[in-house]
């Protein structure tokens, strides 16, 4: 027979494969007889071997009291690489990076290491088949999985599957039931951030307008590696605007040697919760925004068990609306493992908070909680958590407060914000439609990314739709979301109101404080101030109360607002620049939020906060006189409007009087309807033109 010299070379090729692939596919053990010419590098790499099994070992027994272990295996894989890269043919080692993979950021690794173990020697520890069932559960191979689980509990020995019992039952009930949470359809885009490198990006934290993104990275800084490789984790911020993230840049004043690690964004913007080292443990601290540049951080949570901060680990924190509480993340729970705790504050002036306490029951498992969001809603808890119905590693759930303060049973946020990988760090816009997360899924730029996440609701048939058109020009869906069935999507019941405090001539940004008074029992809800630098403020009021605003500065008369949100109102985005005057003779301002009954003149309790202060104004003033004035729509006769203002401007002056102002500096004037601020052809107008104002007549 006669062979072409194609065939020839086709046969040849043939067998180099055959002789490659058992070349490669020989498990190299490190031992001298293997590497006679090179007995020093065979030397380290046994020393990092060693070293890298006792990380591995403590990484283990971690994971087994359910507790984090993420950097103590990354140490493990920093050094089994270094004797990797003088013996990759090993199939132990390959088995333990592999595995240790599992267990960082980097889990999509894990497989091909696995994978070549296999290849290599099939003779591996009983353990190898948990950890590949466990690669496959991250593939999405969830009937593969439990077969490998299966055999792993049919085929290891006793003492090795006790060890592993939970866990494998958890996997299989997890795979079980992947295929559910993965066939619901929902309208949603996920789509990874510019901000993101081949490192860590994650944290996010946003503010209430979706304006301003602060995260945690630990791509390369002006720090030195440290002996396993990696950089420390610094904080970062990016603006929004144009809706693109702007230049990535970091937070330099709040960056240090050490780890430093975003936490929680105050819902005005102005308070960060960061959490780092100290004194051999993590506690959670907080910085204040000062103009441009955020405050040194300060103990946020009180010493030891007096407050949140314990001899423990207190990690991942969000603020809870009107940021009287703060949850967060602490070991000092169940037997060690992470769980949402929160702190009630008792006096903030002296960093008084009260004694942790746990989330309930419905939140926290025997497994991990990984972070907590608390929305601007105040009634909405997003949080991670490896103990629910995951689809593998954390997941997002979304859970609800009842009216007696109690959270309701977590729901899987599902797929595609959930996958078989870490999915965590929930933070979203005050109206919902859009949030962030952390995930190290496939298809990466490094191990954790932040995704922006986009709900598009009810499906619509096509229109001009001009939102719709804007949201499209923001993202673009991944290629495997294209669904057609709505999630349903709570709405959020808040008014967002923001804008800057300027001066009424100037233009000039002010630094004022900002009261939100509640007015039906005179309780100062929150309280704070605009940016000293610009004038920015930002308020988030939940739905279900009658909220007088108040701003005030030194040289100043002081505005108010009236923000009446019944419960059940839906969400609602107001940009106003407020406008201070200066005390001087002329100068008026409306006092919206005193109160009367319709057709009548008597001044309402919820009216005292406003009243009081105006007398305190007056007080600071002592040569001010003023003229207080009444003023009506046009519903009704014009000379009993003319009557009904002049009683409510008399009964102003009158209370002013009984709080010590003398009458010589104080007079009223009823104006009806003559002098109307906006139209009386609707609703909105009528009730602009009803009004309480104040005018100086002598300074």
């Amino acid at each position: 027979m006669i062979v072409s010299n194609i065939n020839k070379k086709n046969l040849l090729l043939a067998c180099l494969f055959l002789l490659t692939n058992l070349v490669f596919s020989q498990d190299v053990e490190f031992k001298n007889s293997n590497f006679k010419e090179d007995k020093q590098g065979l030397k380290l790499a046994k020393e990092n071997l060693a070293i890298a099994d006792n990380f591995r070992k403590n990484g283990v027994q971690k994971i087994l009291a359910m507790q984090d272990a993420t950097v103590i295996f990354k140490q493990a894989i920093f050094k089994y690489q270094k004797a990797q890269n003088f013996n990759s043919n090993n199939a132990e080692l390959n088995y333990k990076i592999g595995s240790s993979l599992l267990f960082t950021n980097q889990k999509q690794e894990a497989y091909s290491y696995l994978e070549k173990a296999k290849e290599l020697n099939a003779d591996l520890p009983s353990d190898f088949l948990f950890y590949y069932a466990m690669a496959l559960q991250l593939n999405g191979d969830y009937v593969q999985a439990i077969v490998q689980f299966e055999q792993f509990s049919a085929t290891a020995k006793r003492k090795v599957y006790e060890l592993f019992e939970v866990f494998t039952k958890k996997y299989i009930k997890e795979c079980q039931g992947a295929n559910e949470i993965l066939a619901a359809e929902h309208r949603i885009w996920v789509d990874n951030l510019p901000v993101n490198t081949e490192y860590d990006e994650w944290s996010p934290c946003l503010s209430a307008d979706g304006e301003l993104l602060i995260f945690t990275s630990n791509q390369p800084n002006e720090n030195q590696l440290n002996e396993y490789g990696m950089y420390d984790q610094n904080i970062y911020y990016a603006n929004l605007s144009a809706r693109k993230f702007h230049e990535v840049l970091p937070i330099s004043e709040l960056n240090t040697e050490n780890n430093d690690v975003s936490g929680g964004l105050s819902y005005d913007g102005q308070r960060l919760l960061i959490f780092k080292e100290e004194d051999g443990n993590t506690d959670v601290f907080e910085s204040k925004l000062s103009g441009i540049k955020w405050g040194i951080p300060t103990r946020k949570m009180g010493e030891k068990l007096r407050g949140g901060n314990t001899d423990r680990n207190e990690t991942f924190a969000s603020f809870d609306p009107p940021d009287v509480k703060v949850y967060y993340i602490t070991d000092g729970g169940y037997s060690g493992d992470k769980n949402i705790f929160f702190s009630g504050v008792m006096n903030r002036e002296r960093n008084l908070w009260g004694k942790g306490q746990s989330a309930g029951h419905e939140i926290n498992t025997k497994f991990q909680e990984g972070s907590v969001y608390i929305h601007p809603d105040a009634k909405t808890m997003y949080f991670s958590s490896q103990g629910h119905n995951t689809l593998g590693g954390y997941d997002i759930f979304v859970s609800y407060v009842d009216d007696l303060g109690h959270w309701g049973e977590p729901i899987n946020l599902g797929y595609p914000i959930n996958t078989p990988y870490d999915d965590l760090f929930y933070s979203a816009t005050a109206s919902g439609r859009f949030a962030y997360i952390a995930s190290n899924r496939a298809g990466g730029k490094g191990g954790l990314d932040i995704y922006r996440v986009t709900y598009w609701g009810a499906d619509k048939p096509m229109t001009s739709d001009v939102q719709d058109q804007l949201m499209a020009s923001i993202a673009k869906p991944e290629s495997d979301n294209t669904v057609t069935e709505p999630i349903v999507i709570e709405e959020k019941s808040l008014t967002v109101f923001k804008g800057k405090v300027i001066d009424a001539i100037t233009k000039k940004p002010i630094n004022a404080e900002i009261e939100i008074i509640l007015n039906e029992t005179g309780k100062i809800y929150t309280s704070f101030h605009s940016n000293s630098a610009t004038g920015k403020f930002l308020l988030s009021l939940p739905a279900g109360a009658n909220y007088g605003i108040a701003v005030a500065a030194d040289g100043y008369l002081f505005h108010s607002e009236n923000f009446d949100l019944p419960k059940g109102d839906g969400f609602n985005s107001i940009t106003k620049d407020i406008e201070l005057k200066n005390i001087k003779v002329g100068s008026n301002i409306a006092l919206r939020n005193i109160f009367f009954n319709t057709g009548k003149w008597k001044v309402k309790v919820d009216s005292y906060s406003e009243l009081e202060r105006l007398v305190t104004l007056l007080n600071d003033v002592s040569k001010l006189k003023i003229e207080i004035s009444g003023h009506t729509d046009n519903v009704g006769t014009a000379s009993f409007n003319q009557l009904l203002s002049q009683k409510r401007a008399d009964a102003v002056v009158n209370y002013l009087l009984s709080k010590g102002i003398d009458k010589r500096r104080l007079s009223a004037k009823g104006y009806g309807q003559s002098k109307p601020i906006d139209s009386n052809d609707t609703s909105e107008g009528r009730a602009a033109n009803r009004r309480t104002e104040f005018e100086i007549i002598e300074n």
